[in-house]
This record gives structure tokens, C-alpha cells and sequence, in this order.
């Protein structure tokens, strides 16, 4: 393990603070360990005031706010870049010229953690599901051991650079990694020792100007640089495609997600996440679990708030909150997973990610009984390119369109809350708009 002044003095730019939180962690760890920080975000201070009151009180931290300065990015350390940096860059391109490091928080705490077990799951769907059972199946394993277990990554407020100050050799970490994060990887040469790669679909094609191919290849840093000792745990079908591409890059030993069987009951809704489960399961037997704790553990899971989580019932109607599904494959699993004869109502819309909506769009009907949309401009596109073929209403903001979904349900029915589209605009992010529909149905139920 590192020692606690590894970062005193240390020069460090920090790009990107945002609002989801992870970044706040970071930020206060670093300035804790008495690392020199300069915080830059293109979002002027308004916006960011909610993370900001949680860090002025702290020391040797400029901020730097509403613009980048390429002064920011000379004579550093490092710099640690958030999720989301342009690939194009011209500040972190600036940084490289001057031979100056680029960090991401999970990849520089997988470097710096010595001696700890790193578990990465990515995928286009089904990462945070994925990490939070694997999460509990080994918490539950090594409960009465030495071994500690963590959960970190992408989980939303989980910041990963803490757990340096936590974690001891033997200890356990999880961590879901989506594909921004992956870079710091590739950046770093490294890889998981055990990753778990549940699917891949197109999504984030607006951040990577179209090209599919640079999106499988930041997710592709999850094995890229493992050893043979190492170990991915992948689908055959997904495996085949990997192997078309990366030839003989694939070095790991591979462990392929076997059916469960139809005794084990498992509560989360979907075939897409009875997939997540047997992934789970594989890196659990992986890392040498006990199947019978396995068992309890996965039959014990209650799912994860905002992925088909079920808030209620009003008058007869079941209500269900998928507010991370931002892509239409995501939106199409959930109307496979709840609805039967034609039951659900379904409230979706959004800011645009460029993406196909046409399966989508003709296998609506078979699911859903009525359309609700709320604006934005990937609203726009569905409206305007597709042949809508399911009656639909146009909502002004979230409120109207959930109760415009139970005025228009019968007892029986399901209002089903999943997107399919990203949350700027309206929403400081996917998980905001996930609290304010749960929000709203509890004054509804009240």
C-alpha cells in the first residue's frame, strides 16, 4: 500500500468537478493528503454550488470555474480527469505535450492499491446491478474474515480515491467502470484481476462521434492488460465477438456465465438481469465463493433504486422507476421484463445520444398501451423520424406526465418510468430525475 504522504505537495489539476459527487470525494482526499489542487470545470460557480459548499472550507485548492486555462495544465504532477473530457481535448493534449500524467480516479487507485483484489465490471447495460451483487455475494463470503469488501467506481456518491486510506493488502474492491473510466486504464497499462464484461450495445455514440469501434476500445482496457493469471468472465457470444477483434490480445484466463438453475429464485425482474445474476455468479465461483452463499446471496438481492425499481401502487396501478435506462435497448428491456397482454403505460423522452430507435419504435406496440413523452430533443427526433404506432401524449414536465400516465391506467396496469433517452435539460442528471419521479409518486400517495 502507498504511504499516507504519497500526494503531500503534489501539484495536482483536477478536471471536472460536476455534481454527482464521486468528484467531491476525490477532491477532498487529495486536499486532506495535502496535494496542492487546482479544481477546473467549465461550469461557472452557480451551477456548481452544491459542491462547492462542500469543499471551500479546505486548503490549497484553486478554483478555477466557467472556463479551462491551459496555464492549469503546465507544471503539474498530474492531472486527474473526470468521465466525460472530450477525447479531443485540446487542455489534456496541452498536459501531454508537456509530459505531465493523466490520471482517473479508479485507475490511479487500482495502481496504488497494492495488494488488493480488483474486481471491474463493465458493459453497456447491466454494470451497476452487475457490481452490487458480486458486492454483496463477497461481503457475505468473507464476512467473519480479515478480508474487507468495497464497492466503488461508478456507483453513484462513491468516490474511489478514498478507499486508499481504508483498504489493506488481502481486501477486496468492486468496481463498476463505464467507459470514460476504462481510459484511465489504457492510460495506465493496467487491468482488473478479475473483469466482468456483461454486454455491449451502442450507447455514447455523441461522445465518440459515431465511431462504435473507439467505444469498444475504451471498454476493452478491462482485459486489455491482463495476464493469463487473471481472469474475464464474459458470455461466449460476447466472447466471439472480443476475439474477432482483439485476435491474441486476450490473454486472460476466460470464464463464461452459466445458466442458474430454475430452482434458485431470483426477484429482480428481466432476462437482461437474470444475465447480470449468472455473470455474478461466475466471478463469485471465480473467486472461489461457496456456491450455497451464492445461493442466498442472489436470492436475497433486491435489485438497485432506479433500475425497474417498483415505488408503489396507486389505485390498482403499479408504478416502476428505470430512470438509468438512457439508451432504447434499455428502455425495450424493461417493457420484456414487466409487461404482459399490452399493460403498461409507458413515460419516456429526452436529450438526445444519437442513437437507432427503431427497434424500439416497432416493438412498442406489443408492450405498451400508451405513450407519454417529455420534452427534449431526443423527444424531438423520435417524433419527427419514427412512425410512432402507440397513442401517445406530450407532457410539459415530469409531474404532468406521471399523472397523466395514471389517469390513463386501469387497475392492473403498469406506469413504467424508463427514458431511453439522457437527462440534460431538464434534470442535473439521471439520477436527479429518478428522485423527483419517486418524489412525485409519494405525493401522489400521500
Amino acid at each position: 500500500m502507498i504511504h499516507p504522504d504519497y500526494f503531500k505537495g503534489k501539484k495536482v489539476t483536477v478536471m471536472g468537478l460536476g455534481l454527482l459527487g464521486r468528484g467531491i470525494g476525490d477532491i477532498k482526499f487529495l486536499a486532506e493528503a495535502g496535494a496542492i489542487l487546482t479544481v477546473t470545470d467549465l461550469k461557472k460557480k452557480e451551477e456548481l454550488e452544491p459542491s462547492l459548499a462542500e469543499l471551500t472550507h479546505l486548503p490549497n485548492i484553486t478554483f478555477v470555474l466557467g472556463e479551462h486555462r491551459m496555464e492549469d495544465f503546465e507544471n503539474k504532477d498530474f492531472i486527474l480527469k473526470a468521465a466525460g473530457v472530450p477525447l479531443d481535448s485540446p487542455y489534456i493534449a496541452h498536459a501531454r505535450e508537456n509530459n505531465i500524467p493523466i490520471e482517473m480516479d479508479a485507475s490511479l487507485f487500482a495502481k496504488l492499491a497494492k495488494g488488493v483484489t480488483i474486481v471491474g465490471v463493465t458493459g453497456t447495460r447491466g454494470k451497476t446491478t452487475t457490481t452490487l451483487l458480486i458486492y454483496e455475494i463477497l461481503k457475505k463470503a468473507h464476512g467473519e474474515s480479515d478480508t474487507k469488501v468495497f464497492a466503488a467506481g461508478n456507483l453513484q456518491g462513491r468516490a474511489t480515491l478514498p478507499l486508499i486510506r481504508e483498504v489493506k493488502e488481502g481486501d477486496i474492491v468492486v468496481l463498476e467502470l463505464d467507459s470514460w473510466q476504462l481510459q484511465g486504464f489504457g492510460e495506465d497499462n493496467i487491468s482488473p484481476h478479475i473483469a466482468v464484461f456483461t454486454n455491449f450495445m451502442d450507447d455514447h455514440l455523441n461522445y465518440y462521434s459515431g465511431d462504435r469501434d473507439r467505444y469498444l476500445a475504451d471498454k476493452a482496457n478491462i482485459f486489455l492488460y491482463q495476464s493469463g493469471h487473471d481472469i474475464l468472465v464474459v458470455t461466449e457470444g460476447l466472447y466471439e465477438h472480443l476475439k474477432k477483434r482483439y485476435h491474441d490480445d486476450i490473454k486472460s484466463h476466460i470464464v463464461f456465465a452459466h445458466h442458474l438453475s430454475p430452482a434458485w429464485k431470483i426477484t429482480v425482474p428481466g432476462e437482461h438481469n437474470r444475465h447480470n445474476v449468472e455473470l455474478a455468479v461466475g466471478a463469485a465461483r471465480a473467486l472461489n465463493v461457496d456456491e450455497s452463499i451464492i445461493q442466498v446471496a442472489v436470492q436475497s438481492f433486491k435489485g438497485v433504486p432506479g433500475r425497474l425499481q417498483r415505488v408503489g401502487e396507486y389505485r390498482g396501478v403499479e408504478i416502476y422507476n428505470d430512470t438509468t435506462s438512457t439508451t432504447p435497448d434499455a428502455t425495450l428491456a424493461g417493457l420484456k421484463a414487466l409487461s404482459y397482454d399490452d399493460n403498461v403505460v409507458l413515460i419516456m423522452g429526452g436529450a438526445d445520444k444519437h442513437l437507432d430507435m427503431s427497434v424500439l419504435v416497432n416493438k412498442m406496440p406489443k408492450y405498451a398501451k400508451r405513450l407519454i413523452l417529455l420534452p427534449g430533443s431526443g423527444t424531438e427526433r423520435l417524433e419527427t423520424e419514427y412512425d410512432l404506432q402507440v397513442e401517445k401524449y406530450n407532457a410539459e414536465n415530469l409531474e404532468e406526465a406521471v399523472r397523466e400516465a395514471l389517469h390513463q391506467s386501469l387497475p392492473g396496469d403498469i406506469v413504467l418510468f424508463s427514458p431511453g433517452f439522457a437527462s440534460f435539460g431538464m434534470f442535473k442528471n439521471e439520477y436527479d430525475r429518478g428522485e423527483q419521479f419517486n418524489e412525485i409518486v409519494s405525493r401522489l400517495q400521500g
